[in-house]
């Protein structure tokens, strides 16, 4: 069939099939036009804007409204400590809007062909010059993956290890059902996950990528990467697709600061 006569079936198959089975986009409401395994419609799924800020940490890469919670070398406080447990992180936006509607279709809603969409805007997050050995996805608790049916991180890692040709294996384990991190805060998220993962098996000198959705305060990421290290990994960098933009809060440096202490203690579980 010529490519023509295809664009015009098409058309009118995707006509046809609004008429029978209207559906309207998860993230804007508007009516979608088109036939897709996911339901959002193409201005939602354009690619967002990535986080940028002016002052951040040069390990961690958290942003700050000034240059104040850093020091000459760029550094956060955590990471001036050396109890973040990672080497580097890196995200691709930010978690608010219409990314974070889409995360939560994807990690809460099913829709698990957002893997592939998400999957290539966290390769433009990562730099191409960086090297690893082991993509690793952090892990869930059996109980959450039960009730979840998927790893949300596992499907974003699959992405990635595609893309990077870089192998991707489950050698880290969630020992403990820890409570949500929602609402909790900096030092109560990291209290939360203290020694709650633990590595299968030996990982000496290897270089690991430590791939999740979202990094929110890092709590969850600076155990697992500890963890990892343990097991005997050179390097842990964290890629995750969105982290949250803490710039508006106001009471993020005092908070910043018992997560520090909390993160002290952590660092010898």
């Amino acid at each position: 069939m010529p490519e023509g006569a295809r664009r015009v079936a098409r058309k009118a198959f995707c006509g046809l099939f609004e008429l029978v089975f209207p559906d309207d986009c998860r993230v804007c409401g508007e009516p979608l036009h088109e036939v897709s395994r996911i339901p959002v419609c193409s201005r939602c799924l354009r690619e967002p804007e990535p986080l940028n800020a002016e002052f951040y940490c040069v390990s961690c890469r958290t942003p700050f409204l000034n240059r104040f919670p850093l020091d000459e070398n760029g550094q956060c406080a955590l990471c001036r400590l050396g109890v973040s447990g990672f080497d580097a992180v890196y995200s691709y936006g930010s978690y608010d809007g219409a990314l974070r509607k889409l995360i939560h279709l994807f990690k809460y809603g099913g829709v698990q062909p957002l893997a592939a969409v998400f999957g290539n805007w966290m390769a433009i997050a990562l730099p191409r010059e960086e090297q690893f050995d082991l993509i690793v996805p952090m892990p869930l608790h059996w109980m959450r993956r039960w009730q979840r049916r998927y790893n949300q991180a596992e499907l974003l890692g699959r992405e990635i290890s595609k893309r990077w040709n870089v192998p991707l294996k489950s050698v880290v384990r969630r020992r403990k059902a820890t409570a949500p991190q929602a609402g909790l805060t900096n030092s109560k998220r990291r209290l939360n996950v203290s020694g709650a993962f633990i590595a299968k098996k030996r990982l000496d000198d290897l270089s690991i990528l430590l791939v999740d959705d979202v990094l929110t305060t890092g709590a969850s990421a600076a155990s697992c990467a500890r963890a990892l290290k343990r097991a005997g990994a050179r390097r842990v960098t964290v890629l995750a697709l969105a982290r949250t933009d803490r710039r508006s809060n106001s009471s993020f440096l005092p908070e910043l600061q018992a997560a520090a202490m909390t993160a002290v203690a952590g660092s010898h579980v």
